[in-house]
């Protein structure tokens, strides 16, 4: 693989960007998709508003039953972070595209089927380029994804490439 391995590395961080950010917006409400009175840090749901209003198509009652809850704040907050942190830095980057993956494909049959697209729409792109990372091993490029490989962790337990 030549200079292609550089587009996938850059393609690893921009997606690591994308979930990282979404953590640090919907923890702190910088004012984005957050509004600053309605973040995590003061006690309010980041999945409430999503899931309650946001839902629609066969599953939306299923999401809507579950908005607010405790443990699946948790779990979003902190898939967020995993998945985010794991591409930036090139870490883990295979089990943090499954997770990411698992994230996506969730969030896409909250809206089934898109507004803006009665097939395609972004969360299915993205899963396309998660693929496309673990494929490629793409944190080895641009990131701590080489010093990874070579822990005695990585060598034992493949996955965790």
């Amino acid at each position: 693989m030549g200079k292609e391995k550089y587009v996938w590395g850059l393609l690893r961080i921009a997606i690591g960007w994308i979930f990282i950010w979404a953590f640090f917006d919907k923890l702190l409400g910088f004012g984005f998709s957050t509004a600053s009175g309605k973040a995590w840090i003061n006690g309010i749901s980041p999945t409430y508003g999503f899931l309650k209003a946001g839902t629609h198509g066969p599953l939306a009652t299923f999401y809507q039953s579950i908005a607010g809850v405790s443990a699946i704040d948790w779990l979003f907050m902190l898939g967020l972070l995993f998945v985010g942190a794991t591409l930036l830095f090139g870490i883990m980057t295979r089990a943090g595209s499954v997770a990411g993956i698992a994230m996506l494909f969730l969030m896409y049959s909250a809206l089934i089927l898109p507004t803006t697209n009665p097939i395609l729409d972004e969360h299915l792109i993205y899963i396309l380029i998660l693929i496309g990372v673990i494929m490629t091993e793409a944190g080895e490029y641009i990131g701590f994804g080489k010093w990874w490989a070579n822990t005695s962790l990585v060598k034992k337990y493949r996955f965790f490439r």
